[in-house]
C-alpha cells in the first residue's frame, strides 16, 4: 500500500506534494499504532514469563509481560506443563516437544539467568484440532524443585499452580522415582480428589491435569515404565509407625484415585554428552530417542483437551482471570493448600446460595410471628444448603466454605430479625394509639353509654389482636390489657355519676318543657315523680353510690341504654340533630296552634272553674 502511495505521489505535481507526504506520514503513524497494539508474529517466537517470585522467593506474582501475551489468544486454551527436580532437562525438553533449538526456544541449563525464574509460557501457543474445534495449547516451563536459596513452600507453590494450570502435566524424572517424588504429588492427589470425578452435567470447578510419568532412563530392567511407576507407587512396610511412611503410604492410596488420569512413558538419553545437547541436530542424537520423542509428541497430542473451568472453555482473557485466581489462593497464608483452592471456586457458589436465602427471605411480607420467621428461615436456610450441597467443590475441604455459609445466613437472619422486630413495634404502636385515642373518645361521650363503651371496647381489643404480629406483640398486649382495664374503670366510675346527672338535668327540663311549653299534665308529672325519687334517695340513703344498687336504677339504666344505643339508631351520634329538631316541635307546638289541636283530648292541669263556669278565663 505504501509503494503505490509512493507511486502516486511522484506522478503529483510539485503544487500537491506537500499534502501527499502529510498523508504519507499519517499512515506510517496509523502503522506504528496499530504495530503496537497488534505486535507482529514474530515478536511472540520466544519464552515470556507469566509467574516470578516475590523479593522473599517465597510467594508468587503475576508477570504482565506474558499476560498480555496470553491475552491475545481468542479460542480455548490448552496449557502442557513440565515439572522437576533442577536442571532434569524440563526446559529442553518443551523445546523438542516443540521442535525448537536451544536459542530460539526456553533458555537450558547454564543459560538461563534469574531473570527466567517462576513460570514461562512460549508466547506463540500450538494450534490443535481437538474433537474438531480448534484449541491453542500453551507450553509452560516451570522453576525446578531443590534448587539452592528456595524453601520448600516456594517449589509447593510452583507445584500446585502447574497442576492447577494446566490440561497435562508431565512429571519430568531422571533416572528413577524417589520417595520425595511421591510426596511431592501430595498436593495434586488432593486436587483431584477434591474437584475431579464429579458427575457429568454439573458445573466442575475445573478439571486437574492428566499426570504423565516421565522418567529419562537408559535401562529398565526388563520392566515397562508403567511397571517401574507402579512398583514405586505400592505400600512401604511401616512397623515401626513412622509418620513420614504413613503420609508417603496414603498418597499412594490416593493415587489409585486419579485412575486412567495418569499415565506412565520412558524416554531414553539423547546423547552422552548432556552439555552439548543444544549444539547438537537431530541427526546427531540418538535414534531411539528420536523415535520414542516422535511417540511422545502423539500421546501428548491424544491428550490434550481445553481447560475447562466450571464446565466452560477459556479464552486468553479468562485463562490469566483464573490464573490470577489460583495465584491469590496459594498465596494465602503461609503454605498452599486445598483447602483455599476450594474456597475459591465455592465462593461464587457461596453468593448463589446466599443470594437465594435472600430472595426467600424477602417474599416475607414483614412484620411476622417469631415462629413463622423461624420457619421461614429454616425452610430457606435447607433450600440454600441443599444448592450448596448439590453444586460445592470438595469433598473433604468444605468445611470452610459449610461455616461461612452458615454465618452468613445467620447474620441475615439476624439482619431480618431485628428489621421484624422494627417493624412490628411500629405496627403494634400504630394500633396500640389507635386503641388509645378510641378509649378517650368514649370516655367523652355527650351521652353516656354502656353498651356503646363495651362495643368499642371489644372492636378494638379484637383489631389489636388480628393486626398487631410479631415479636412485640407480647409487650403491647400487657400494655393494652392495662390501659384497657384502667379505661374500663375509669368509664365505669363516671358513667353512674354522669347518668345520674343527665337524669336530674332531664326531669328538670322536662318539668319546665310539660308545665309552660307543651302544658303536658302527664309529662309533668313523670318528670316530677323522676327529679323526686332522685333528689330524695339521695338525701335519705346519704349518698348517691347507694342508689346505683337499687333495682330501680338498673331498670332506668337498662331503659336508658336501649334509649341510646341500638342497632338503629345511635343517639349520641344524633343528639344535636335530635335536640334542635325537638325544639323546632316545641316551638311549634307551643306558637303555632299545635296545642289547640291536640290539648283538648288531654286533661290540662289548669283548667277549672270556681263556682261559675261563665267566669272568664284568665292565663
Amino acid at each position: 500500500m505504501t509503494g503505490r502511495m509512493a507511486v502516486q505521489v511522484a506522478r503529483m505535481g510539485w503544487r500537491s506534494r506537500a499534502s501527499a507526504v502529510a498523508v504519507l506520514w499519517m499512515l506510517a503513524a496509523a502503522a506504528a499504532v496499530a504495530a503496537a497494539q497488534d505486535p507482529d508474529q514474530d515478536d511472540l517466537q520466544r519464552a515470556f514469563p507469566i509467574v516470578e517470585p516475590d523479593h522473599g522467593h517465597t510467594k508468587l506474582r503475576l508477570a504482565k509481560e506474558g499476560l498480555e501475551a496470553i491475552k491475545r489468544i481468542k479460542t480455548p486454551i490448552a496449557a502442557l506443563a513440565v515439572i522437576g527436580p533442577y536442571r532434569s532437562g524440563k526446559s529442553f525438553l518443551l523445546n523438542q516437544l516443540l521442535s525448537l533449538t536451544c536459542n530460539k526456544g526456553f533458555g537450558v541449563g547454564h543459560m538461563r539467568d534469574t531473570k527466567t525464574k517462576g513460570i514461562w509460557v512460549w508466547g506463540t501457543p500450538i494450534e490443535l484440532d481437538v474433537d474438531g474445534s480448534k484449541v491453542s495449547v500453551l507450553y509452560l516451563d516451570t522453576e525446578g524443585f531443590e534448587s539452592i536459596g528456595k524453601s520448600n513452600v516456594y517449589d509447593d507453590r510452583i507445584f500446585a499452580l502447574a497442576t492447577v494450570l494446566s490440561s497435562i502435566l508431565i512429571y519430568n524424572l531422571p533416572e528413577t522415582i524417589r520417595e520425595a517424588d511421591i510426596s511431592r504429588l501430595s498436593f495434586a492427589v488432593e486436587i483431584a480428589e477434591e474437584f475431579y470425578g464429579r458427575v457429568k452435567g454439573q458445573d466442575v470447578a475445573f478439571e486437574p491435569a492428566k499426570l504423565l510419568w516421565l522418567i529419562q532412563r537408559d535401562f529398565l530392567q526388563g520392566k515397562s515404565v508403567q511397571q517401574m511407576v507402579d512398583e514405586a507407587l505400592q505400600q512401604v512396610p511401616n512397623n515401626n509407625g513412622d509418620k513420614y511412611i504413613d503420609e508417603v503410604n496414603r498418597i499412594r492410596d490416593s493415587l489409585a484415585f486419579m485412575g486412567d488420569n495418569s499415565t506412565a512413558f520412558s524416554l531414553p538419553q539423547p546423547h552422552l554428552q548432556r552439555t552439548k545437547l543444544c549444539d547438537m541436530e537431530d541427526q546427531e542424537l540418538d535414534p531411539l530417542y528420536i523415535e520414542r520423542r516422535d511417540q511422545l509428541k502423539q500421546i501428548v497430542a491424544s491428550m490434550i483437551k481445553p481447560k475447562l473451568v466450571q464446565g466452560r472453555t477459556l479464552n486468553g482473557k479468562e485463562f490469566v482471570s483464573f490464573l490470577g485466581q489460583i495465584l491469590e489462593a496459594l498465596n494465602k497464608g503461609e503454605i498452599p493448600s486445598t483447602g483455599s483452592l476450594v474456597e475459591v471456586f465455592n465462593k461464587a457458589i457461596l453468593e448463589r446460595c446466599l443470594k437465594l436465602y435472600n430472595e426467600r427471605m424477602e417474599r416475607v411480607g414483614l412484620p411476622v410471628s417469631v415462629d413463622k420467621l423461624q420457619l421461614i428461615h429454616s425452610l430457606a436456610e435447607d433450600e440454600a444448603t441443599k444448592l450448596f450441597d448439590k453444586q460445592h467443590f470438595g469433598k473433604h475441604h468444605t468445611t470452610q466454605s459449610i461455616l461461612k455459609l452458615d454465618e452468613e445466613m445467620k447474620k441475615v437472619f439476624r439482619n431480618f430479625g431485628l428489621a421484624n422486630e422494627y417493624q412490628s413495634s411500629k405496627l403494634c404502636e400504630a394500633r396500640f394509639s389507635e386503641c388509645e385515642d378510641k378509649m378517650e373518645h368514649l370516655q367523652s361521650l355527650k351521652l353516656p353509654s354502656m353498651a356503646k363503651f363495651n362495643a368499642g371496647f371489644l372492636r378494638c381489643n379484637q383489631s389489636f389482636e388480628m393486626e398487631c404480629v410479631g415479636p412485640a406483640k407480647e409487650s403491647y398486649e400487657r400494655r393494652m390489657s392495662k390501659m384497657l382495664a384502667r379505661s374500663r374503670a375509669l368509664f365505669i366510675k363516671e358513667y353512674n355519676n354522669k347518668l345520674f346527672n343527665w337524669l336530674v338535668t332531664f326531669s328538670l327540663v322536662m318539668i319546665v318543657i310539660g308545665r309552660f311549653v307543651v302544658k303536658f299534665f302527664l309529662l309533668e308529672v313523670a318528670a316530677w315523680v323522676i327529679f323526686i325519687f332522685l333528689e330524695t334517695y339521695t338525701r335519705l340513703f346519704w349518698s348517691s353510690e347507694l342508689l346505683y344498687y337499687n333495682p330501680i336504677w338498673h331498670m332506668i339504666v337498662s331503659s336508658w341504654e336501649t334509649i341510646v344505643y341500638n342497632p338503629v339508631l345511635d343517639i349520641d351520634r344524633w343528639v344535636i340533630p335530635i335536640v334542635v329538631m325537638l325544639s323546632f316541635l316545641a316551638v311549634y307546638w307551643r306558637f303555632l296552634g299545635g296545642r289547640k289541636r291536640i290539648g283538648r283530648s288531654l286533661l290540662p292541669l289548669y283548667r277549672g272553674s270556681y263556682g261559675s263556669s261563665s267566669r272568664p278565663r284568665t292565663d
